[in-house]
C-alpha cells in the first residue's frame, strides 16, 4: 500500500510517500481502507519531533480517518466488513490501509460524508471535553474562543451557543471571523485591529469572559489573560501560534480563577466508557442537525504534505481533508 512516511524528523516538505506492507488487524482490530484522512496540528508537531508522542521510524502522521472496514481480527465484535466507520488513531492515518482497535472506531451515520467524518471526532471530542468536563460551561456565560476560525474554534463556536452561552469569537482577520459568525458567534473580535482585553470588557460590561478556549497560546493567550472575569476558567488547548506562554499566577490568584489543561486524547483511553458517552451525545446532535463540520477544502493524497504545512500559516478555515481514495 502506499503511505507518506516519516523518516527523519523535520518540515512536512521532508515526508515522502513509499510503498509499505499492508497492515494485518490483529485481535480487537479492524483494517480500515481510508478514504479521508484530517489535517491537523498534531501532524505538524510529530513529523518535527515536538510531539507528546515520539513514534518509531519509519510512521506516517494522520490522527483521524473516515473509511469502509476491510478486514475483522480475531474477536474483534461490533463491526462488519463493509461499514463506514471513523478512525480514531496516534498516527498512521496517512495511508491506505490503517487498523485501529474496535474501541478507538466510530460507526458513522447514514447521511454523513467521508468528508465530515475524518473531521469530526477529533474536533469536537476535544471542544465536548474541554466546554463540559473541564470549564462546566453554564448557559448565558460569557465564551471567549481564540483561533475561532479553525477546525477546534468553531467547534467551540457552534457548541458553546448549543450550551447556552454568549459567545465572542476571536480572529486575526473580517474574512475569517465572517465563517464563525455563521456558526453562531455572538460578537467578532478581530486581534489584529483591537485589544482583546478592552474589546471583551466593553461587551462584558466590564466583567469579563467567564471561559476562555484558547488553541492558539503565544501573545494572544496574555491579553486573554487580563479579560477574565471573577471564578473563571481559563482552557489551556494548543499552541498554534508556536509559543507556550507563561501563565502568570498573579492573575489566576485575583480573579479566583483556574487554568485548565485540555488533552482529549489521553482522558477519552482512560475513561473509555466516558469517551463512548461523550461520542454517542455528538453523533446524536449531528443526527439532529445542530452540528456541522466545516470542510473548506479537500485536497488529493499527492498534495498531503502542503495540506500538513498549510497549518503552519494558520491560514485555513475550519478542517482541510485529504482525499486518500474515492
Amino acid at each position: 500500500m502506499k503511505a507518506l512516511v516519516c523518516e527523519a524528523f523535520g518540515p512536512p516538505e521532508s515526508l515522502r510517500f513509499a510503498d509499505v506492507p499492508t497492515p494485518t488487524p490483529g485481535p480487537g482490530e479492524i483494517r480500515i481502507a481510508v478514504h479521508r484522512v484530517a489535517v491537523n496540528f498534531p501532524d505538524l508537531l510529530i513529523v518535527a519531533g515536538k510531539y507528546q508522542l515520539e513514534p518509531a521510524f519509519p510512521f506516517s502522521p494522520g490522527i483521524e480517518v473516515s473509511g469502509v472496514v476491510d478486514a475483522v481480527g480475531e474477536g474483534a465484535s461490533g463491526f462488519a466488513p463493509g461499514e463506514r466507520v471513523i478512525g480514531r488513531l496516534g498516527y498512521g492515518g496517512y495511508a491506505e490501509y490503517v487498523c485501529v482497535p474496535t474501541g478507538r472506531a466510530l460507526r458513522m451515520p447514514a447521511g454523513m460524508s467521508f468528508d465530515e467524518g475524518a473531521a469530526f471526532a477529533s474536533a469536537y471530542g476535544t471542544t465536548y471535553h474541554a466546554l463540559v468536563e473541564r470549564a462546566s460551561l453554564r448557559a448565558g456565560e460569557v465564551l471567549l474562543v481564540l483561533g475561532a476560525s479553525g477546525g477546534v474554534g468553531l467547534a467551540a463556536v457552534e457548541l458553546g451557543k448549543r450550551m447556552g452561552a454568549i459567545v465572542i469569537a476571536a480572529g486575526g482577520s473580517d474574512e475569517k471571523l465572517a465563517v464563525a459568525r455563521e456558526y453562531g458567534a455572538d460578537h467578532l473580535l478581530n486581534y489584529r485591529r483591537e485589544r482583546i482585553r478592552e474589546r471583551v470588557k466593553a461587551l462584558t460590561a466590564g466583567a469579563g469572559a467567564d471561559v476562555v478556549y484558547d488553541p492558539v497560546g503565544g501573545e494572544l493567550a496574555d491579553q486573554a489573560l487580563t479579560s477574565i472575569a471573577w471564578g473563571a476558567r481559563y482552557l489551556v488547548v494548543g499552541f498554534a501560534a508556536g509559543t507556550i506562554p507563561a501563565i502568570p499566577a498573579n492573575r489566576c490568584l485575583i480573579k479566583s480563577a483556574s487554568a485548565v489543561g485540555v488533552l482529549w486524547g489521553p482522558w477519552s483511553e482512560r475513561n473509555p466508557q466516558a469517551a463512548d458517552e461523550v461520542y454517542r451525545r455528538l453523533l446524536d446532535m449531528y443526527c439532529a442537525g445542530l452540528l456541522r463540520p466545516k470542510v473548506s477544502g479537500v485536497v488529493p493524497f499527492s498534495q498531503a504534505r502542503e495540506a500538513i504545512a498549510a497549518l503552519a500559516q494558520r491560514s485555513v478555515v475550519g478542517r482541510r481533508i485529504v482525499s486518500v481514495r474515492d
